[in-house]
């Protein structure tokens, strides 16, 4: 679908679409319930065990499935009705949720570990499936602004998910109502996207005949992925970028309390003022959408983010923490949206949810791989040092990004959400 013929939309325009609207609160409730789920269980596991080893296993526990499980669980977004299977895989969620209700001793927390694995294991069935389905709801000159007003609403609602946990598990000193909130989110958000018109998440019936295995179909997908070297860059230049932004995150409380010797209390501070930022971004996406390519903000956003890490680096009072990464985030959204933007609209449908899943992948993995090594190289080089190896990190997947985006072949733009049709690039290339 070509994005060149017609004017960006802006947020209003989008939100005039009721099956967008359908999904976008149906995202929005379910993200809420999800930052709830989170930060209870992490008290709830400190809580009985005070073990930073189970803590560590509970987060790996979450990690692992997008790496593993959400290559597969591509593969079924691109054969079976994607709508239907957004719907199963909240109802299922929901199931599990209400299973750590039941972790009242410390005996229990490696049930509630399997029960974390499993949670993260269905969502990563959820959010190709969802992928996928957006640009049968959107057309592809909003694509972007859905994919900015998508992202900011997932940080308000992870604040406001946080929040509530706090709240709960502060006054009442109970877990288990912050569980049962989750299911009821993931219930309503189910009855939402049952609202959805059928047709757009159905899969069409020659792709479905012409499903290989699955392992088969995981190889086909990445063959699509090393196919178009706007994707493969796209994956490439955030995988880099990933691995300088996830030392960094490790390092980032230690910079705040032990370097700058500053309250743990500032940290609310400086993560408000980020979200602050990322949601007023998703006001602005429309309008650097009708005079730069997704790849031209990609390519700028990993810029300015290694830029400004490095800065942090160098801080030395919080309040400057705090406005560079008020700063940060005017480029993390229309990134963000950015980069799903390219590949729904230059993926085959047949094969959106598996690259959808891949990308998914290859951030966990990067996130991952990062943060295992952060600490390490905290102790070895210092918590500044590694601040700026990050920063130069970052900065070479953007500058890697400028130079294979400018580089690739521009050939005839083709329909990306017709089944079959050949992943167009044209309309992505400055």
């Amino acid at each position: 679908m070509s994005t060149t013929d017609r004017p960006a939309m802006g947020v209003r325009d989008i939100l005039r679409l009721p099956d967008f609207r359908r999904l976008w609160a149906a995202q929005a409730i379910s993200d809420v319930g999800d930052g709830l789920t989170m930060l209870t269980l992490l008290l709830l596991v400190n809580e009985l065990t005070g073990s930073t080893l189970a803590l560590a296993a509970v987060s790996i526990a979450l990690a692992i499935p997008p790496l593993t499980i959400g290559l597969v669980a591509g593969t079924y977004a691109d054969r079976f009705d994607r709508r239907r299977m957004m719907i199963a895989a909240d109802l299922l969620r929901a199931a599990v949720v209400l299973g750590f209700v039941l972790i009242g001793s410390p005996d229990l927390v490696p049930l509630l570990v399997v029960l974390a694995f499993v949670q993260a294991s269905i969502g990563s069935f959820f959010t190709p499936a969802r992928g996928a389905l957006m640009p049968h709801v959107v057309p592809a000159e909003g694509l972007l602004a859905a994919n900015s007003i998508t992202q900011a609403t997932r940080v308000v609602a992870g604040v406001i998910g946080t929040g509530l946990a706090g709240f709960i598990v502060g006054v009442a000193g109970l877990t288990w109502p912050a569980f049962v909130i989750d299911a009821t989110t993931f219930l309503a958000s189910a009855l939402i996207v049952m609202g959805v018109s059928p047709n757009v998440g159905r899969v069409d019936a020659a792709v479905r005949a012409a499903a290989s295995g699955t392992g088969s179909a995981v190889v086909e997908g990445l063959r699509v992925v090393a196919g178009a070297r706007i994707l493969w860059t796209t994956l490439l230049a955030l995988a880099i970028s990933m691995l300088g932004l996830g030392a960094v995150n490790v390092l980032f409380l230690p910079l705040v309390v032990e370097v700058l010797e500053v309250s743990p209390v500032w940290l609310g501070a400086i993560e408000l003022a980020q979200s602050v930022s990322m949601i007023l971004a998703a006001g602005i996406v429309a309008a650097l959408a009708s005079r730069l390519s997704p790849t031209t903000i990609v390519t700028g956003g990993i810029l300015a983010a290694g830029v400004l890490i490095g800065l942090t680096g160098a801080v030395t009072a919080v309040w400057q923490v705090a406005l560079l990464l008020f700063a940060i985030g005017w480029f993390i959204t229309p990134l963000q949206a950015s980069v799903v933007t390219i590949m729904q609209t230059n993926v085959p449908d047949a094969a959106r949810g598996r690259v959808m899943a891949t990308l998914q992948a290859s951030m966990a993995g990067a996130s991952v791989t990062s943060m295992a090594l952060a600490g390490a190289f905290g102790d070895v080089l210092g918590i500044r040092e590694v601040f700026f190896v990050g920063a130069a990190i970052v900065i070479g997947g953007g500058v890697l990004a400028g130079v294979l985006y400018r580089t690739a072949p521009r050939p005839v733009t083709a329909d990306a959400t017709r089944p079959g049709a050949r992943p167009g690039l044209e309309e992505a290339l400055s």
